[in-house]
């Protein structure tokens, strides 16, 4: 009864009507963790509702941070529905994907911060000794001894270059069949980096997605050739530009962060979390929607000009709705979260394409790519195998329940026509 509907691929690519093939690009935004999990679900769900295009056969990849390891899975032939099996729920492989090294602490960051300590501690006594007055500006002297990521990301880098290594599969940007950029900033000169561009693309892509990801006071900047580089979201959110330079027909952009809207007609379906206002969640709370509107409003900045500079581009933006409540208030800090909420962005995601169906349905035909409404009329897929296992269970519940009850409603109908007619 669950069986899932698996992606056709169009042979070659999807065709504009009496043209050339269409040329498909995907660019994948970040968000840490739950950006992520949001990608994966969603494109999951595009995975198989949209017939006459194959997801891991784009012609162009832009990934940003947390979109970088994903953009760079899909490059490197990982379905949407293996990134969740593997990083998801966990499923026992060689690939398999432990959250739990994003968590491992910067040790080498640490002691080369306390190995400063001890010169700069004497630097700054020295200097409030000639300048008394100056406490301040001696005590910033061992600002430097503070570490700038508390987590390390080689990690990432280590486990990237290992699954990357397999047959079929490559950690370099000049093999892969399809072009790729990562897309990090320079910590030294503020400029946005795409590597994979010719001249930096022969830096391994498990690297370019660490710097990518480099999420400034979380993960320290990551060296390369002697620059050091951190979040390639503190320029621009989406880089959407680097793929519609390429000279893209179709341009899927997916973007996790939204500021989320508060308003009490929707905390009146959010009963979960119960905030009145967001400022009764405390600082964590100010933070994350302060960040959220920061990134979303440079995206709607974006959107406009490539609308206006690319007017010969479909440009197709899917995202969280701003009332969401899972996407903004989720802990990722436990399986079940994890789970729960790629679920959750998967359904979202198909509701959102019977939703637009109308409106995707011509824009996308123009490139041989068609919204399979079966698909998304079929309420029983699910994506995660352990929620569709409880949802199974569920309906077999109520299938049960509701066989009882008719044999109860049929026994007492006889027992009353007995009574009547007797």
């Amino acid at each position: 009864m669950n069986e899932r509907p698996t992606a056709r691929p169009h042979p070659g690519h999807p065709r504009r009507r009496g043209a050339r093939p269409a040329r498909i690009g995907l660019a994948l935004a970040g968000g840490g963790p739950l950006g992520a999990i949001y990608e994966i679900g969603a494109l999951a769900a595009l995975s198989e509702a949209l017939q006459g295009i194959d997801l891991n056969h784009a012609d162009v990849y832009v990934g940003v941070s947390a979109g970088g390891f994903i953009a760079a899975g899909m490059v490197n032939g990982f379905s949407p529905h293996q990134m969740s099996r593997l990083f998801i729920e966990g499923q026992k492989s060689a690939d398999r994907f432990d959250p739990a090294m994003l968590l491992r602490p910067a040790l080498r960051e640490y002691w080369q911060r306390l190995r400063s300590l001890p010169p700069l501690a004497a630097q700054a006594a020295w200097n409030y000794v000639v300048r008394p007055g100056n406490l301040m500006g001696s005590l910033e002297r061992l600002g430097r001894a503070i570490p700038t990521g508390i987590f390390s990301g080689e990690e990432v880098d280590r486990y990237l270059a290992r699954i990357f290594d397999q047959p079929g599969r490559s950690n370099d940007f000049r093999r892969l069949a399809h072009k790729l950029y990562l897309v990090a900033t320079d910590l030294d000169t503020g400029e946005s980096v795409a590597f994979g561009a010719e001249g930096i693309d022969h830096v391994p892509i498990s690297r370019a997605v660490q710097a990518s990801a480099a999420l400034p006071g979380l993960f320290p900047p990551v060296e390369i050739e002697g620059r050091h580089f951190v979040d390639g979201a503190l320029r621009k959110t989406l880089h959407a530009s680097i793929a519609l330079e390429h000279g893209v027909d179709l341009l899927l952009c997916l973007n996790p962060l939204v500021p989320y809207d508060s308003r009490p007609t929707h905390r009146a379906r959010d009963r979960a979390h119960r905030l009145g206002k967001l400022v009764e969640g405390g600082l964590p709370v100010v933070l994350a929607q302060t960040f959220r509107s920061i990134i979303h409003s440079r995206l709607d900045a974006g959107m406009e000009r490539y609308k206006t500079a690319y007017p010969d581009t479909d440009i197709v933006l899917f995202e969280p709705n701003r009332s969401d409540a899972d996407m903004f208030f989720t802990n990722l800090f436990s399986y079940g979260s994890r789970r729960r909420l790629c679920e959750h962005a998967y359904q979202k995601t198909r509701q959102e394409l019977w939703e637009r169906r109308h409106e995707l349905g011509p824009r996308l035909a123009r490139h041989g790519v068609k919204i399979n409404t079966g698909v998304l009329r079929d309420e029983s897929l699910s994506l995660v195998k352990s929620i569709r296992r409880q949802r199974e269970a569920l309906l077999e519940f109520e299938s049960a329940n509701a066989t009882r009850q008719l044999a109860h409603t049929l026994d007492d109908l006889e027992r009353y026509l007995r009574h009547v007619y007797a």
